[in-house]
């Protein structure tokens, strides 16, 4: 069988419909996270932290903060390395995470006591923060960025890939680490090939479609290997892979505000393959630079992004402050304020201070 040929309107729905954005909303929270594979941890609140915001996007008001919260409780839902997954996915991970722990990295191998030490500490007094465990390492974790010298994160990190921590939860957004054992169900490893088979599969079901290998991101790969089926988008280069289950199926799309981290427009480079979409993350260049704002969000309509939304929180005020919305591509207005005054209200904001630009 020869390639899908597919109209960049057609790969731009179904991209919507499986990052569940279009008119059918998901069941719930599990449904959702199911659904997408992962919610992305990050506490930026300029709006709403990453992953909530990711959630109302998509489960509108009904969805609550506290909702995360008991799923994680519960363990039906995991943290793992500022991910949250489905419980069910965590045999895709745990023969990597053997590996690595079979396999550990000198820096490791030179602090095996302090390693060790945190694994005591963690098993006699159970969930702590970093800064609660001892740094007993006797060589240094050196590096140009912020990590330099910070052993015990560093160190965490590396116990969490290899599956002999875990985050158990969280204090006021600070990780608590625990012993795995005590945190993780107790299921098999699935083999680490068809694991990553698995995973490629997953990840293009949450996507609909993308390229096969894509530039490397420290979230999570953007490419899918050979899951799928070869697709061909008119006026866009390179060969695709498409969910089959997405092909000729019905779209009915609607306005949505998306966090600057969804998986829709993570990738770049596909968001402009796809949307022919301008737009960066801007949190980290000087104000004077900003085209958008801080933590601007694009605006969704249909299956089309057509432009962005410079809002901040502001609970002393009350309000959801708009300071601009930029148009790139006409849209439904009265659509789009509905959206706003629904995320200020959820929020707990004044939506009528949402609108003033």
């Amino acid at each position: 069988m020869g390639a899908h040929q597919l109209s960049r309107a057609e790969a731009r729905r179904i991209a919507v419909r499986a990052q569940l954005l279009d008119a059918a909303r998901p069941d719930g929270l599990l449904d959702l996270v199911h659904g997408l594979t992962l919610l992305q941890y990050d506490q930026t609140a300029a709006v709403a932290p990453n992953a909530h915001l990711v959630a109302w996007s998509r489960l509108g008001p009904a969805y609550s903060p506290a909702d995360l919260t008991d799923a994680l409780t519960a363990r039906e839902l995991l943290e793992m390395r500022g991910l949250i997954r489905p419980a069910a996915d965590l045999p895709l991970y745990r023969a990597e995470m053997e590996e690595r722990r079979n396999q550990p990295r000198e820096w490791v191998r030179a602090n095996d006591a302090c390693r060790r030490d945190i694994l005591q500490r963690l098993a006699a007094e159970g969930p702590s923060v970093a800064r609660e465990l001892p740094d007993t390492c006797v060589v240094p974790w050196k590096s140009t960025g912020w990590t330099n010298d910070r052993n015990v994160i560093q160190m965490l990190e590396l116990m969490l890939s290899s599956g002999e921590v875990a985050v158990s939860s969280r204090r006021r957004g600070e990780r608590l680490f625990d012993l795995a054992d005590r945190v993780y169900p107790d299921v098999p490893a699935v083999p680490i090939e068809e694991a990553r088979r698995l995973r490629d599969e997953r990840r293009l079901v949450a996507l609909g479609i993308a390229r096969a290998r894509a530039a490397e991101t420290m979230i999570e790969p953007n490419g899918v290997g050979e899951a799928g089926e070869e697709a061909v988008i008119e006026g866009v280069r390179g060969k695709w892979r498409v969910d089959p289950a997405q092909l000729d199926q019905p779209f009915e799309g609607r306005v949505a505000l998306l966090s600057p981290l969804d998986r829709l427009v993570y990738d770049r480079k596909r968001m402009v393959d796809l949307f022919e979409f301008d737009y960066q993350l801007e949190m980290y260049k000087p104000v004077a630079q900003r085209r958008w704002g801080y933590w601007a969000l694009p605006i969704l309509d249909g299956d089309r992004l057509v432009g962005k939304l410079d809002a901040t929180t502001d609970r002393k005020a009350g309000v959801l402050r708009v300071d601009a919305i930029h148009e790139d591509e006409p849209f439904d207005e009265t659509e789009l304020t509905r959206e706003i005054e629904s995320l200020a209200e959820w929020l707990g904001l004044d939506p009528t201070g949402s609108i003033t630009t």
